[in-house]
């Protein structure tokens, strides 16, 4: 008899891709890139989404595939985004038009974006990667906003955004329903809105390394994003990390929907009578009730991001500070 925790976990290699998600499908440096969408309704706007846990918890999860030299075109979230590579090395950049700041993440990084910037990022490693995401609230989907030429420069290429959030391929013959319009572009007006934060106030705020991390959690987890954390922000759920010297051994009852998501080595899952092992871009989802315990099942490099929802609205924005 299975255990029902089996169909909570979505291994790296059972991810199911789509590649036509978002409206830079067909655009030039940006048409090979594949989004997933692990748990929740995830941020898309192509009916094509495979979503393989539906359950609402409060946050989403999912992940970005790319290979090299390919980027996530200009967009804006109104809901907290964070990342941490799983595998690769990325650029992150973000501003108006992306020239605002940049850095370079490595693998185990991880980088709580700030709400009402636009932001991109592109694979520079050598080989395919993988970046994994959290999405903050259980409607992410309605919470994207594009730059204006990322929208131009899709209908050159042949996609349309409707205002109801859907895309339209022209290449195929689509076209918007006679009830649709086009996604309005925004003013300039508007865009005064969007502000162009400076490198040196993302990076010193929204960011986290692996190896600190590494360090801080020797002896005991580290909370990553909270209240209290590196990281400090409210955006509805709460990410601490655990290394093998900060590893739960006993069981601990989840209060809240909690999700586990290794960032290096081989990790052992305990919930209930049941017991796995995950590794990098495997993803658990633990309900409330559920006994859990977490602890790395061979020797080497062991670091893993610890997921909990909060009774925080999800959206905590960039305040300038």
């Amino acid at each position: 008899m299975t255990h029902p925790i089996e169909s909570r976990i979505v291994r790296y290699g059972e991810l199911q891709p789509c590649k036509t998600a978002f409206i830079d499908a067909h655009t030039p440096g940006s048409d090979q890139k594949e989004n997933f969408t692990i748990i929740g309704g995830g941020v898309s706007e192509s009916p094509d989404q495979h979503v393989h846990i539906t359950d609402k918890i409060g946050f989403n999860i999912g992940a970005a595939g790319q290979p090299p030299k390919c980027r996530n075109s200009l967009h804006s979230h109104t809901t907290a985004e964070v990342f941490f590579v799983a595998k690769g090395r990325w650029r992150f950049f973000w501003g108006r038009y992306g020239t605002a700041g940049e850095f370079i993440a490595e693998e185990g990084d991880i980088f709580n974006i700030p709400t009402g910037i636009f932001r991109g990022f592109e694979n520079v490693g050598d080989d395919y990667g993988m970046i994994m995401s959290m999405l903050g609230g259980d409607d992410a989907g309605g919470g994207v906003t594009w730059a204006p030429q990322v929208i131009e420069d899709a209908q050159d290429h042949g996609l349309m955004l409707g205002d109801n959030g859907v895309l339209y391929d022209t290449k195929k013959g689509e076209s918007l329903p006679h009830n649709v319009r086009p996604m309005p572009l925004l003013t300039e007006d508007e865009l005064k809105a969007y502000p162009e934060v400076p490198v040196e106030d993302v990076i010193g705020a929204y960011v986290a390394r692996y190896w600190d991390l590494a360090a801080l959690a020797a002896k005991k987890p580290a909370v990553v994003i909270g209240e209290s954390g590196i990281i400090k922000d409210k955006p509805g759920f709460e990410v601490d990390f655990l290394a093998r010297g900060s590893a739960q051994a006993e069981s601990v009852t989840a209060a809240k929907p909690v999700v586990l998501m290794p960032a290096r080595g081989h990790w052992r899952i305990a919930v209930d009578v049941y017991s796995t092992t995950i590794s990098t871009g495997d993803t658990v989802l633990v309900l409330p009730g559920e006994s859990y315990a977490i602890e790395p099942s061979m020797t080497g490099e062991a670091g893993l991001y610890r997921i909990a929802a909060t009774d925080d609205p999800a959206g905590a924005t960039w305040t300038g500070n």
